[in-house]
């Protein structure tokens, strides 16, 4: 059997372990509210426990316990430090977090523009496409209303059931933007007038179209055909 020290038998006689003394070393005085000095910070022991004299062995015990198991005061200008620290940091992590938030920003306008002038090109030609459709069956049909044209003209058209589906296909037709161009007695334009023929004319300052040879036809938009005219000149 191992034999006994004397600080085991000790610890038998008082029957119980040794505990730490806690030094207070706070550098306010909580209860007077004045600065304490290094001489005047008291040790207390815990609850339960009695101090022990100057000489005794509790002071022994004590003086081997680690650094760390003592109090220490908070040091107010390292956390000062850390507070500033970490408020920097939020500040640059908000700043980003605003910074890709204008980009994406930006990047929705941006998008929102491209998709508008998508819509647009899309309905002009949309809109070009249908205006051209109609433009092709127009130009189709012109050979029927020559027809027409002529068959009225020689008096076939004056009366009858092909007389009634003319006028109403021609109908049709003007609702659609279609036009004649046949006047006579107006100033030549040579957008809408083709001259076939030049003869001298009285009393015109202008060249005038004196006769349509063939009508011509135009929508709103453009000239289908441009009429074939005679030119009086003066």
């Amino acid at each position: 059997m191992a034999p006994h020290h004397g600080n085991e038998e000790e610890h038998e006689v008082r029957g119980e372990p040794q505990k730490p003394v806690i030094r207070d070393n706070r550098k306010v005085d909580p209860v007077t509210g004045g600065v304490r000095h290094p001489q005047d910070q008291p040790e207390t022991a815990p609850e339960g426990t009695a101090e022990a004299g100057p000489a005794g062995p509790a002071d022994a015990t004590n003086a081997d316990l680690p650094e760390h198991e003592e109090i220490r005061p908070v040091d107010d200008a390292h956390d000062s430090e850390d507070v500033l620290a970490q408020a920097e940091r939020i500040l640059t992590e908000a700043e980003g977090v605003q910074n890709e938030a204008a980009e994406l920003r930006a990047d929705l306008q941006r998008l929102q523009a491209e998709y508008v002038n998508y819509r647009r090109r899309v309905d002009r030609d949309r809109a070009v496409a249908g205006e051209v459709a109609v433009m092709g069956v127009l130009s189709s049909i012109l050979p029927v209303l020559d027809d027409i044209d002529a068959a009225r003209a020689h008096g076939d058209l004056t009366e009858g059931p092909f007389a009634s589906i003319a006028a109403k296909l021609e109908g049709i037709l003007t609702s659609h933007g279609l036009e004649r161009i046949d006047a006579t007695g107006v100033e030549f334009d040579p957008n809408i007038h083709e001259a076939l023929i030049q003869q001298p004319g009285e009393g015109i300052e202008v060249d005038t179209v004196q006769q349509v040879l063939r009508a011509g036809y135009r929508t709103p938009s453009r000239v289908l055909r441009a009429a074939q005219v005679i030119v009086a000149v003066p």
